[in-house]
């Protein structure tokens, strides 16, 4: 495996095992494992090891196993780390269950469900999953969140090998079989031609890169960028220098010149700690952003008016009025989303700092009577979530997006479809998988995984699908190793696992033009917040839907900055990816026990820039589009030509607001196209749109354009004392 160096753009050496025991053994490696337990080597999953005994003989059940499985022996469990002699590393990582109905099936059934190729039995009652690798290389990432700490354990010597005879104790569903025995795994491996999962694995420019882009003055908790192509950042008040306001705005057109990229801003009036955003849908593309932290931030309601342009400082400034535009209710940690009626639909949160779930939706504009009695001015008009009060604390920051039927909700590890007039339930989808020893993992804050919309193809008549992928659990705080997929909307949904290839919670994913999906960041070990989470997951990870399940991800390229806490991803015009933040401690300065506060903003370029081939150009004149129109641009493609929208996005803890990605019809003769637009607001609601045209693999420098219009009329909104309104 190979570290991609930040700054020179080059692979280094690595010795990150947690990557190394998850792909195909190196030759030495293979070799060593054929030695110790006589296995063929064509498929580092497929690894039986022969074993025979007598039928009647009692011992490991060796017939009858579950088709693809066979019997590998009595190995070595709870295993002496090289870096503390009071750490045992377990053979398998993941215990599974402890029970009196353990048979050789059941745990094999449950490690196959989630992708491991090894299943072990320990005492009787117990049951292990994992991979065949983890003979050779331990899976044990550090709890620690000390940098100056392991952030995995090794072996001290491998796992060994014993005579059957050692594992000996009675499976405690099926005792005519033996299930291990103290400190002994009886090992089962999966053997069948097709193996289990199959990662990617390129190299040179096809592992994409990660680079720096600029030093930072900020260490942002989100980042957006804006209609004008700048990108802006807000941290939480107090995060960085006492001489920092929190706000600033990145120029990409000045990015070797570091005064010139870089806007100071004024700071918010209330704190932005933990809040939401999205970008409106009026003829500006103004920012929004609501919620915070405490007191009078947690009614927050911010607006921005990008300006300046490429090369030109804007100097408009994030405006709110703490006393007359309030949300009506407190938020910390909620979500934000366009309805398809063009109003801002605000869910979820807390009240206050760790304090009650706030398990109520609004809309803005408000929509009730207007009175002097409330913080919003209106007469309260939010709906009840029964759902939410019942999975608090671990459903903040919950996912929303629009679907034909109305709005669909991911929180904690459940999901469902919620009417867009009433917000009554439509549909209860069946609940996440969670973690293969934990069903209780989750997907959102405080368990924070990352989820997003999957790909929409014109004619737009399949139902939408979603991804969500890492995420943490309750109980110890094992990150998650998986993505799981469903389409809500048919009619019987049902949610498809595919293994990642490291464990990932605090991760950030963003959509690229070409359909793909890139994850990046977060730790290995934890869950979200200051001083809960370790091990940096330094790698990032392509997943391409367009391929069959369990061969959808590519192992990409390594970076050597810690993106934690407070980290983001976001796409960019130019179609890379800009990649942020990380503040692990909440603290500044940084104490020296913890991951730093991070400045520096890295971008990670996919591979379709990186193969040297010319980008097509786009112009389009026509940047307003209605529903279903029939938009004319000219591009230098030649090839085969596609288009695709991706949603402007305010990204922050794993939750991309804004996210979409759709692929419209398209024509063209020569180098004039016709692309049509989407046909409503229930595939593409109203608002901004980066939009691309595709020669082949490569993308064009991105456009936005704006689609449906402005149907709530928030161009008009609010009509407050310093407020510039840019109308309809």
């Amino acid at each position: 495996m190979f570290q991609l160096d930040s700054k020179m753009g080059r692979h280094i050496k690595t010795t990150f095992a947690t990557f190394l025991f998850l792909n195909a053994c190196s030759n030495t490696h293979a070799a060593v494992l054929q030695k110790r337990l006589s296995i063929p080597l064509s498929d580092s999953s497929k690894v039986p090891l022969l074993i025979s005994r007598q039928a009647d003989e009692p011992g490991p059940q060796t017939s009858g196993l579950p088709i693809g499985w066979t019997y590998s022996g009595c190995v070595q469990d709870n295993v002496v780390s090289a870096e503390a002699a009071n750490v045992n590393i377990l053979t398998l990582p993941y215990k599974v269950f402890d029970n009196n109905n353990n048979t050789p099936a059941a745990c094999i059934a449950q490690c196959q469900k989630f992708g491991y190729n090894a299943a072990g039995l320990e005492y009787g009652s117990q049951c292990f999953c994992g991979d065949i690798q983890n003979l050779l290389v331990a899976s044990s990432p550090s709890v620690s969140t000390n940098p100056t700490a392991p952030d995995h354990y090794t072996y001290s010597t491998p796992p060994a090998t014993y005579p059957d005879s050692e594992c000996n104790a009675p499976c405690t569903g099926a005792t005519q079989y033996y299930c291990g025995s103290g400190n002994r795994l009886t090992m089962y491996t999966y053997t069948a031609t097709a193996p289990l999962y199959k990662w990617g694995m390129p190299t040179g420019a096809d592992a994409g890169q990660y680079s720096l882009l600029i030093g930072g003055l900020i260490v942002p908790l989100i980042t957006s960028q804006a209609v004008t192509g700048k990108v802006t950042f807000l941290e939480k008040a107090g995060t960085g220098a006492a001489n920092a306001t929190g706000a600033y705005e990145l120029d990409l057109t000045q990015i070797d010149d570091f005064s010139a990229a870089w806007r100071q801003m004024n700071r918010p009036t209330s704190d932005v700690f933990c809040s939401g955003g999205v970008t409106m849908p009026d003829k500006v593309g103004r920012q929004l952003n609501v919620g915070g932290w405490t007191g009078e931030s947690n009614y927050g309601i911010r607006i921005y008016w990008p300006d300046g342009s490429a090369g030109v400082k804007g100097t408009n400034q994030w405006v709110e009025d703490t006393q007359n535009l309030q949300l009506q209710v407190p938020r910390w940690y909620p979500s934000a989303m366009m309805m398809a009626n063009g109003s801002v639909l605000v869910m979820g949160g807390e009240i206050g700092q760790n304090a009650a779930e706030q398990p109520t939706l609004e809309i803005l504009p408000p929509t009730g009577v207007p009175t002097t009695g409330t913080s919003s001015g209106y007469s309260n008009t939010t709906k009840y979530l029964d759902f939410l009060d019942r999975t608090a604390p671990f459903n903040l920051y919950p996912y929303m997006t629009v679907v034909p039927s109305g709005i669909l909700v991911v929180y904690y590890n459940e999901a469902r479809i919620i009417d867009e007039v009433n917000f009554g339930t439509i549909k209860t989808l069946p609940n996440l998988p969670g973690a293969v020893n934990d069903p209780t993992g989750g997907r959102s804050y405080q368990l924070q995984g990352a989820v997003v919309s999957l790909p929409q193809y014109a004619p737009f008549t399949d139902p939408l699908g979603v991804l969500a992928c890492g995420g943490s659990t309750q109980n110890g705080g094992a990150a998650i190793d998986n993505c799981v997929s469903a389409y809500p909307e048919a009619d019987n949904p049902t949610w498809t696992i595919e293994r990642m290839p490291s464990r990932r919670v605090m991760p950030s994913m963003a959509g690229l033009p070409d359909g793909t999906y890139v994850i990046l960041g977060g730790g290995q070990h934890g869950v979200a917040g200051f001083g809960l989470a370790g091990a940096p997951n330094y790698n990032a990870v392509l997943y391409d839907p367009s391929q069959p399940v369990n061969q959808r991800m590519s192992i990409m390229a390594n970076t050597s900055v810690a993106r934690m806490y407070h980290s983001e991803a976001i796409t960019l015009l130019d179609g890379r990816v800009m990649v942020s933040g990380s503040d692990p401690s909440g603290q500044f300065p940084s104490p020296a026990d913890n991951f730093p506060e991070e400045y520096r903003v890295e971008v990670f370029t996919p591979p379709y820039l990186l193969k040297g081939l010319p980008r097509p150009s786009l112009v389009v004149e026509n940047k307003d589009w209605t529903y279903d129109a029939s938009i004319t641009f000219t591009t230098s493609a030649t090839g085969a030509v596609r288009v695709s929208l991706l949603g402007s996005v305010s990204s922050t803890h794993g939750v991309a607001m804004g996210q979409r990605t759709m692929f419209p019809a398209v024509t063209c003769a020569g180098g004039t196209c016709t692309v049509t637009a989407p046909p409503n607001a229930h595939v593409c609601p109203p608002g901004w749109y980066m939009f691309f045209v595709l020669d082949g693999p490569t993308p064009s420098v991105g456009q936005f354009v704006r689609i449906g219009g402005d149907p709530a009329g928030l161009g008009n909104w609010p009509k407050l004392p310093g407020f510039d309104l840019p109308g309809i």
